[in-house]
Parts: C-alpha cells; structure tokens; sequence
C-alpha cells in the first residue's frame, strides 16, 4: 500500500497522540500504584498496565484507521502474521522491570508498517517527557527537534548500549558480547528500554546500541535511528519468516564511523 508523504505525517500525528495518552495513562497508573504484575516467562514481567496501554493504543489508532491491523507484543497471535497492507506494530510498555520498580527509563513504541517497510515509528518516554518519531525519508525528531547520530569514529571512545535477553538459560553469547564490548569501547550501558536506547543512539547519547531484540524493539525505533543517519544491520540472519525491517537476531545499529568496526569485535 503506497501512502503520499502528506498522509504519513498526518497517521505520524495520531501515532503520537496515541502514544502520549497512553504515556499519561501509565504514569498515572504507577504514581497510584494502580497496576498488577506478573511473570511472563523467564525473567520477562507484564503488568495490567502493559494490557491497558495496548488497549488504549487500538482503540484510538481503530478509531482513526479502521482497516489497519495490528501485531503486538501483548496480544498472540496465531501462525505465521501477514504483513500485507498497514500493520501497526506496538510495545505498549518497552522497560516494564523499569516501570515496575519506579525508574523513567520506560517507552511506548508505535510503528506504522506498509506491505512490511516502517512508514512511521514513534517511541515516546513518558517520564522522561520526550517523544522521539520519524516518516521514512522524512527526517526524525525529538520533541519536534531534527536529531542525528554522532560522529563517533572509533570504537574505543564509543558508548555502546546492550542487553541481556528474558531467558537466561544460556547466557553464553550476551556475556561474550558484554566482555568484548567492555574491553574494547569506552563504556557500555545496559538501561532496560532497547527501543529508547536505539533512539539514544538516534540523538547521539549513544554511539551503537546492539542485542537480540524483538520485531516490536526496533519497529519504530529502528525507522528514527535509521532516518537519523545510523547505519544497521543483523550479525547473523533470521528464519525469514519476519520482513527484513523487524528481524532482531543479534541486531546492531550504530554511527556510521564505527559499524564495521562494531562488527568485527562482536563476530
């Protein structure tokens, strides 16, 4: 499905809305202490927080564009997904152990896909009062404001963001990866909002951000990183069941100045 540049801007303007209201939502709900929390798998929390941002989220984006469809983190789908057509793609609560135990490094995503290519993404930090959003070969922004990644051009003065995954049962590759990344770079961080810190990386706070991530991490965070002058790519492929665009196995995002060099360390 083709959109004009005009016609994203404006979906882009209601994907954000969405996502303030849902950021207003959960703050409101954390400052009452108003959510339940439970345990998915592994180390991996959901809160009714979490399930009352993504039905915040559909029912105002339904409302706007009825006929998109929709892939979230929070709701199962069964099979293989079809990404014909606009698919929005959501994590209503990116950093859920954050927002569980009260830090601001928390982010909702919204990413608008047509015929599986990002046209929108938006993710937006609540209490951070920030909102990172980019149109496919529009520019990205934070708080309105052009952003662009950093001039890094070695990665020994690089700060490089990372991650551990939910299931710890063989932690033998992020270990690996952490121990390289802490021998060769400058500094690493490990926040808890892989979608906010590809966005970091996006504005320059971050020189590369790299882990195994999920199709609804890098959604909307890898349309504004990309859009800002970062350079991406995957160190090993996927099943090619997921479009290109949202496949997350040991996925790398980086100024360009030091992506190879990135590469090279990690494999």
């Amino acid at each position: 499905m083709a959109f004009s540049i005009d016609e994203l801007r404006a979906i882009l303007r209601e994907a954000v809305a969405a996502a303030e209201h849902a950021g207003e939502l959960i703050v409101s709900l954390r400052t009452q202490g108003s959510f339940e929390l439970r345990r998915k798998s592994g180390s991996e929390l959901v809160t009714t927080a979490d399930l009352q941002s993504d039905e915040l989220i559909r029912r105002e984006l339904v409302s706007k564009f009825p006929d998109f469809r929709f892939l979230s983190e929070e709701v199962a789908v069964e099979g293989t997904f079809d990404f014909s057509g606009p698919v929005w793609v959501i994590d209503p609560i990116d950093g859920t152990a954050n927002y569980v135990h009260g830090h601001p490094y928390v982010s909702i995503s919204i990413a608008l896909l047509a015929d599986g290519k990002p046209r929108i993404g938006v993710v937006h930090a609540p209490f951070l009062r920030e909102t990172f959003a980019a149109v496919d070969t529009g520019g990205a922004t934070c708080n309105g404001v052009p952003i662009r990644v950093s001039e890094a051009c070695e990665l020994r003065r690089g700060l490089v963001g990372t991650g551990v995954p939910h299931d710890r049962s063989d932690l033998t590759i992020p270990m690996e990866r952490i121990r390289r990344l802490v021998a060769e770079c400058q500094d690493v961080r490990r926040a808890g909002s892989p979608a906010l810190d590809i966005c970091w990386v996006a504005a320059g706070r971050l020189d590369a951000h790299c882990e195994s991530l999920a199709p609804w991490d890098i959604a909307a965070a890898g349309l504004i990183a990309t859009e800002a002058g970062t350079v991406r790519g995957n160190l090993r492929d996927g099943d090619g069941v997921l479009p290109p665009a949202l496949r997350g196995e040991e996925f790398i995002v980086a100024a360009p100045g030091i992506f190879e060099e990135l590469c090279r360390l990690l494999r």
